[in-house]
């Protein structure tokens, strides 16, 4: 063990032990150096490793303080979705998502997007202007279909972190994580086949099961743990099952991360009744601890899982630079992207790549992923605080999104449109299910705590459900 690592031990120990308690401020680095008899940039080292494992924050100008860490709220329900496989019926509700984007609410939680206002992303920008003033007219051309391969190869680095031994020639670029699970379903299943999603299930997972003419059947979903693999057992006894698509690590929207054996049981189930994964792994890297969780794919030895994820939630959405590890569905998946958009963009590829070989893509993540914690502590606070009674909230490990089980008396499609009168948007709870359930359930980005309209937006959507539940409960004339 190196020496910062003991000086770090020491005091985790310390808080461990009740020495030091949440929001207490821990010892000056000189006053630490002195007691251990070590350098400053030792102690500075220490502190440093504790604040990437979550455990200590640095506030500037003030010192080393404990991470006030909220408890874990009351989880929602595990799931009962439909027991059938079921056409996808969700297409109108999904517009309203697409016109969020260019909406003018003020502040949209509907949305889950990543704080591109970081100081670790000035890097990027200036890589892209250098890029732009410094490489000739080739970067107009076309890049090749699987994507550039320096970018390709930055990625089987980041790829090593989750547990994964990927070439970088196996490895396809595509234009954000969309791209590539829709790739990915259309290279392994027709119109007609049965999908496996959990339930609740990001939207543009179920969506691009609709775009592809496939049904969806979806499991029962633990919030702590993933989806049931006892139902998912007795599904593929059922059901001509084709694909499997699923986000075990930091789960849009119900936020598990599912353990290593769950994962493990899961591929065996998937080996034994010759089924492919698409894995959806485009939270992984926002893991609040170290090491981040693995993939499925990392324990896969029969190219039976294809990963896709993308920088879109971990840098920047607007970069549109996704990928895949399509396993052995490479060739197929190859010639689904080359049909889909021919290639990804050269600039934006050649930027990222230069980011993260520059050592800019870790140190962003160090600062976001503490930045994420706080903000998830932060929120489900002021939840537990301003929402009525019996609201239920997820405890995610990682990323920046809440799934909230309202009362049942609230409608959260109604909860949305009165809150956009006030300036804010929600996602309601239908739009994660191919069937229209979860009606008293929204997903709510929590990025930048330290906005007070934040804040004042969870008073205002404590204050409208409070007032719903009044206006439901009064008896009708």
């Amino acid at each position: 063990m190196k020496l910062y690592e003991q000086v770090a031990t020491t005091l985790k120990d310390r808080i461990d032990l009740g020495y030091y308690h949440q929001g207490d401020k821990l010892p000056s680095v000189r006053g630490l150096s002195q007691e251990h008899g070590v350098s400053i940039s030792t102690v500075q080292e220490a502190y440093g490793l504790l604040i990437d494992d979550g455990i200590i924050e640095s506030r500037p100008k003030s010192g080393y303080y404990v991470l006030l860490r909220q408890a874990p709220p009351e989880l929602p329900a595990t799931s009962n979705p439909a027991p059938q496989p079921l056409v996808v019926a969700q297409w109108q509700k999904l517009q309203h998502m697409i016109n969020e984007y260019g909406s003018q609410e003020t502040t949209k939680l509907s949305l889950a997007l990543p704080d591109t206002n970081a100081s670790t992303l000035k890097p990027l920008t200036r890589l892209m202007a250098e890029l732009s003033r410094n490489t000739d007219s080739h970067v107009l051309d076309y890049e090749q279909a699987a994507g550039s391969d320096l970018l390709r190869h930055q990625i089987a680095r980041v790829m090593v972190d989750s547990g994964c031994r990927v070439h970088p020639e196996e490895i396809i670029i595509t234009s954000g994580c969309q791209e590539a699970l829709s790739c990915s379903l259309r290279a392994v299943t027709e119109p007609g086949d049965i999908v496996v999603v959990d339930s609740p299930s990001f939207f543009g997972s179920v969506q691009a099961i609709k775009i592809n003419g496939v049904k969806a059947l979806e499991i029962p979903t633990n919030p702590k743990t993933g989806i049931s693999l006892e139902a998912l057992e007795m599904a593929f006894e059922q059901w001509p099952i084709k694909a499997c698509l699923l986000t075990p690590t930091n789960n849009n929207p119900l936020g598990y991360s599912m353990p290593d054996q769950n994962k493990l049981r899961l591929l065996e189930l998937l080996n034994r009744y010759d089924v492919p994964l698409i894995e959806d792994d485009v939270y992984g890297d926002l893991s609040y601890t170290l090491p981040r969780p693995r993939t499925i794919k990392s324990f896969d030895t029969q190219g039976r899982v294809i990963l896709c994820s993308s920088f879109s939630k971990s840098i920047a959405p607007g970069i549109r630079v996704g990928w895949i590890a399509p396993g052995r569905y490479r060739e197929h998946i190859m010639m689904v992207k080359y049909l889909s958009s021919l290639s990804t963009p050269k600039l934006t590829q050649m930027a990222v790549a230069e980011f993260i070989a520059q050592g800019y893509y870790e140190k962003h993540l160090r600062r976001v992923r503490r930045d994420y914690q706080r903000d998830r502590d932060a929120v489900i606070g002021w939840l537990k605080r301003d929402m009525p009674e019996g609201t239920r909230i997820s405890y995610p490990q990682g990323g920046y999104l809440l799934w909230v089980e309202l009362p049942d008396h609230i409608d959260a499609n109604e909860l949305n449109k009165r809150a956009k009168a006030q300036g804010i948007s929600i996602a309601p709870g239908t739009l994660f299910s191919a069937s229209g359930k979860y009606r008293n359930f929204m997903r709510i980005c929590c990025v930048n705590s330290s906005n007070p309209a934040l804040e004042k937006a969870i008073t205002t959507l404590g204050l409208l459900s409070k007032e719903m539940m009044v206006q439901t409960l009064l008896p009708h004339e």
